[in-house]
Parts: structure tokens; C-alpha cells; sequence
């Protein structure tokens, strides 16, 4: 019998989304975002989901028929936050799902965090309306200010770093990091409307990437010279900075979700891979699957069979696949062969052919076996048809994670054979006669 490929299955759910034209609850994305949700006088209740999160395809039922329950009272949204990580990102999206309440203040959503049933969902957005018409009946702000108020909301300057002639070089060409720089200048109508664009999208990038990709400002009609060495002519002007890089035109959207998606592309660019870990216990096993959307484990051959140079040859492969991969959410494990017979058993890799690759759906407890070459070209083909829907995939063994052994971490050095007790055979009798029997 054909078995369905989960990871095919997730990837096609993430170009179809969850909900379609013909559910009522609202499809969004940074396109339609702002003139559906920030600039309306409704109430939104809007889950954020990822199409491989099984919570997520849980609730859908539960969300299409809030949806229905609430048409015309209460708008109910999704997005598909996996595909549009600027809108996760702008509003601290960290896991899936995520209910938000855009209320009266649109810019500053409050999170839900009751039951996930309908039921429940239509109980809470019911007594949120029912706040919010209070507060319009008492004089209290109603309704959306959000392309009303100049500050644009979502976002403070303080996290738009002034640069000057004086500090340019060390802040940005010196750091190392990457920078989004706006060359403006204080008359220009194009660069009022982008401030509160540019001030809410270096919020949530400040955030999203800890602090390691920047946004900056620059006065050009201050500082001509930065204007000058950089060939700034009209305004507002955008420039990339990258470490070692002659800095590029930024050429995307004006909006806060175009400029945190070109800015989280640019932190993806240039982080680091995910960490290579060796499975130690159970913990490092279920938290890296339970984390990711696939974890990728080697069982590699004994110490014995490599030496720490084979070893370390299959580890840097490893590594460079890691680096390779680094935007997919993927977790990368590595184990000594029999060292984790359990789980060898479980996915069929029974005590043999290292080393040896898989990537497994915990969600789904599937799994998808190397069978070519444990190489850069091998692992780069097998990845590539798991990204892609191809492949085929089988059950895990028991259809759960299996036991895994606490075990020492490997030291980085060649093993060593175990060594025998020596025994004295000085006072044995060997005689010639010792075993023969009498006739």
C-alpha cells in the first residue's frame, strides 16, 4: 500500500493555508493586513498557525464554526504565520497557534488565553465586544486611530537608531552586523509616511532577531557627507549593510511587514546554523522534535570502526547540511552507532549500514530513511526531495518516540579497545596428559 508522505502532505497545506473562500473566517497576509484588520472599526480575533502544527489542524474545525457564529458580529481571521513570518514576527508570534484580540487599540492586540473550543473562543470575543461598546458609550476611545495617529502604532522610535557623521563608521560599519539604514530628509512627504513604518518594523526586528539586525536613520540635509559617500539622491533612501559587503539598495515594500520580512530574510542569511547535537538522553531527543518542525538524526559507525577524524568527516557533513538548511525549521541530532539500539529498531535501521540518516515528523511520528550516499550530495538530494513532497515515508516503530539511554557525551577523541584482565599462568599444569581419558 502507498504510504502518504506527512512532509509532502504539510507542504501542500502551507500553498493551500487551512481555510478557503468558502469558510467565514477571513484569510490574511501582509497584503491585506493593514486595510482589513488595523484601519477597521471591528473587532478582530485572529489565530496565527502553522500549517505543519498539529494543535493548529486541530482547532480549525473550531475556528471555522466560530467564525460562522460570529459572522457579522465579530470579524474572526487567520494567518498563516509560517508563510507570512513578518506578521508573526510584528506581533511576538513565538508558537502555534496563537489567538490575538485586536480590539480598540489595534496596535497592541491582547492574547487569548482560554479554552480552544468554539464555545469558548465566541464566549471570550462576546465579552470583549461588549467592553468595547461600553467604553464608546462612556466616551472613551472607540474604533481604530491606528492611520489616523502619526505615530502609526506598533512601534517607538527609541528602537530607530539616529546615526550622524560621527558614528556611522563604528555602529555600522564596525559591528559586524547587518543594518537597514533610511537616508531621509525632514521636509519630504514620502519619508513622513514611512516613519511610522520604519519605527514599528525596528520594534519587531530588534526583537525577532535579538538584537542583530538594526534599522537606522539618517538625516541627509545634516550629514551630507554620509549622503554623498553613498550616492543618496533622492529620499527617502534605504541601504543594506552587511559585513564585508559593498551596501545595496533596499528595493521592497514601504510597509513595516515588507521591511521585517526583508529584514528577517537578512538575519536568516547571515545566522548561524542550528546547533548539532548529540543525542545524550531522552530529553535532547524529544525536545529537538518537539521543537521543529523535522528533526534530522545520523546514527554514525562506532568510534571504533572511524577514529575521531572519520567521525569528525561525518559531523562537518552534517554541519555543512545544517548551514545549508538553516531557514527550514529543522533540528539536527547525531548518535553512536548501538548506542541507541531502541531507536535504531524503531526506524528501521537495525544494527547495520552506517552510517545511516533519517528526518522524522514527531507530530506525525513518520519518517523518511537516507538510502544514497552519506555525503554532501547525498544528504543535499534526500533533503531536497523531503522539502519538496517526494520520497516516501513509514510509521515510527510503536508509533512514539522510543526509549532512549542516558549516555556520556563523546570526549572528541579515537577509541579505545577494553581492556582484558591479565592472568599469571606460571602455576598452571599443562600437561600432555590433561584432558585424555583412560581406556
Amino acid at each position: 500500500s502507498k504510504i502518504a508522505s506527512v512532509l509532502g502532505y504539510s507542504l501542500v497545506l502551507m500553498a493551500q493555508g487551512f481555510y478557503s473562500a468558502n469558510d467565514d473566517v477571513v484569510e490574511l497576509n501582509p497584503s491585506n493586513f493593514n486595510r482589513e484588520v488595523l484601519q477597521s472599526d471591528s473587532l478582530w480575533i485572529i489565530e496565527f498557525y502553522a500549517p505543519w502544527c498539529g494543535h493548529c489542524q486541530s482547532l480549525t474545525a473550531d475556528w471555522k464554526k466560530t467564525a460562522t457564529a460570529l459572522k457579522g458580529i465579530v470579524k474572526v481571521g487567520a494567518v498563516d504565520a509560517d508563510q507570512h513570518k513578518s506578521l508573526g514576527g510584528q506581533y511576538g508570534v513565538r508558537g502555534f497557534p496563537s489567538i490575538k484580540i485586536f480590539g480598540a487599540n489595534k496596535s497592541k492586540p491582547d492574547d487569548y488565553q482560554g479554552g480552544r473550543s468554539s464555545q469558548a473562543i465566541v464566549d471570550a470575543a462576546l465579552n470583549t465586544l461588549r467592553t468595547l461598546v461600553k467604553d464608546r458609550m462612556s466616551g472613551r476611545s472607540g474604533g481604530s486611530d491606528y492611520s489616523r495617529q502619526s505615530g502609526g502604532g506598533g512601534g517607538s522610535k527609541k528602537n530607530v537608531v539616529e546615526l550622524t557623521d560621527d558614528n556611522f563608521d563604528r555602529l555600522v560599519l564596525d559591528s559586524g552586523e547587518v543594518w537597514l539604514v533610511e537616508f531621509f530628509a525632514p521636509w519630504c512627504g514620502h519619508c513622513k509616511s514611512l516613519e511610522p513604518e520604519w519605527a514599528a518594523a525596528a520594534s519587531a526586528v530588534k526583537e525577532q532577531t535579538k538584537d542583530k539586525v538594526h534599522l537606522g536613520a539618517v538625516d541627509a540635509t545634516v550629514h551630507q557627507g554620509l549622503a554623498s559617500r553613498y550616492g543618496v539622491r533622492g529620499f527617502p533612501t534605504i541601504k543594506i549593510f552587511k559585513k564585508g559587503e559593498e551596501p545595496e539598495d533596499y528595493q521592497g515594500g514601504r510597509t513595516r511587514g515588507d521591511i521585517i520580512a526583508r529584514a528577517l530574510d537578512l538575519f536568516s542569511d547571515n545566522a548561524a546554523p542550528p546547533e548539532l547535537l548529540e543525542i545524550l538522553n531522552a530529553d535532547v531527543l524529544k525536545k529537538t522534535c518537539d521543537d521543529y518542525q523535522l528533526c534530522v538524526i545520523a546514527v554514525l559507525p562506532h568510534i571504533l570502526d572511524t577514529g575521531a577524524a572519520g567521525r569528525n568527516s561525518y559531523l562537518e557533513v552534517m554541519m555543512k547540511m545544517a548551514e545549508k538548511y538553516k531557514k527550514k525549521m529543522w533540528g539536527w541530532l547525531w548518535t553512536e552507532a548501538g548506542a541507541q539500539m531502541e531507536l535504531e529498531a524503531s526506524l528501521g535501521i537495525g544494527g547495520f549500514g552506517y552510517p545511516a540518516m533519517t528526518a522524522i515528523n514527531a507530530r506525525k511520528m513518520k519518517f523518511a530513511l537516507l538510502k544514497g550516499s552519506f555525503s554532501e550530495t547525498g544528504i543535499h538530494e534526500f533533503l531536497r526531495d523531503l522539502s519538496v513532497g517526494r520520497g516516501s515515508t513509514a510509521t515510527v516503530g510503536g508509533g512514539a518516540l522510543p526509549k532512549i539511554n542516558s549516555v556520556d557525551a563523546w570526549d572528541g577523541k579515537d577509541g579505545e579497545l577494553p581492556v582484558e584482565d591479565d592472568y599469571d599462568l606460571s602455576d598452571v599444569d599443562l600437561d600432555d596428559d590433561i584432558g585424555k581419558e583412560e581406556l
